[in-house]
């Protein structure tokens, strides 16, 4: 995948794919120092194997570990500020959620960040370049060489990183949420002394494989929420979240 062919002058080995535009304009950003890039793409892998050949190459685990603390700023100030009336608790769940490794792997793989990595012949074999632990790696190397090669400004990052976060936390939104609402109900009815909160499973529906479970959450037997899930925990969060509504949750 890579050039072969020697730098002018240097003896060194162009590593560099030719299609290394391509990435940049998937990833909307010129580099102005492709040395960086060259770096973020290079595992350790293929690092080695070029030094045992006498190359001097440089790996991404140092990029790695930058990315990984500017991927955390920038995601911090997105969902201080987005969800502003969430406690720490749930701003943690959230950016946990986001920056994991599951997916990063999947920010990689939109932007098929695999087919550009240089591997060494045995990750090369063992399929590498679809591998999670490798391409998430790969990918905050990348945001951490956008870093440095646009003078250490999380602007033209925020551009790059957010769509990816923004989507992802729809896409979890979906599914469930980051907002624990029975936690949220039971400290509100709580305050109460001998309030008795009730989830009760009344009805359902759908094959084994794709059921679909309907919950009552109800106070002293009274109904104050009513929820529907693929699970009975997912439903009983839904019953939870239109019972804290009658209480002036949000």
């Amino acid at each position: 995948m890579g050039n072969k062919s020697k730098k002018e002058n240097t003896g060194e080995v162009s590593k560099y794919p030719l299609d290394h535009a391509l990435l940049e304009r998937t990833i909307g950003y010129t580099f102005n120092n492709k040395e960086l890039l060259e770096t973020a793409l290079t595992h350790s892998s293929k690092s080695n194997e070029l030094r045992n050949k006498g190359i001097a190459s440089e790996c991404n685990e140092r990029l790695e570990f930058l990315g990984d603390s500017v991927l955390s700023i920038v995601v911090s100030q997105y969902i201080y500020t987005k969800y502003s009336s969430e406690q720490e608790g749930t701003l943690t769940k959230i950016r946990s959620s986001v920056v994991c490794e599951k997916a990063l792997a999947k920010y990689a793989e939109k932007i098929h960040l695999g087919d550009y990595l240089y591997l060494g012949h045995g990750e090369e074999k063992n399929g590498g370049r679809t591998l999670p632990s490798i391409t998430s790696d790969a990918f905050e190397a990348l945001i951490a060489a956008i870093f440095l090669d646009c003078g250490q400004s999380t602007e033209k990052l925020r551009g790059f990183i957010l769509p990816f976060v923004i989507d992802e936390i729809d896409n979890i939104n979906k599914k469930s949420s980051f907002v624990d609402h029975k936690t949220a109900l039971q400290q509100i009815i709580q305050q109460v002394e001998g309030e008795k909160l009730q989830y009760i499973l009344v009805g359902e529906s759908g094959p084994d494989h794709n059921k679909t479970f309907e919950v009552e959450a109800r106070l002293n037997s009274n109904l104050i929420g009513r929820g529907k899930g693929s699970t009975k925990r997912e439903a009983e969060q839904n019953a939870a979240k239109e019972a804290l509504v009658l209480f002036g949750g949000n």
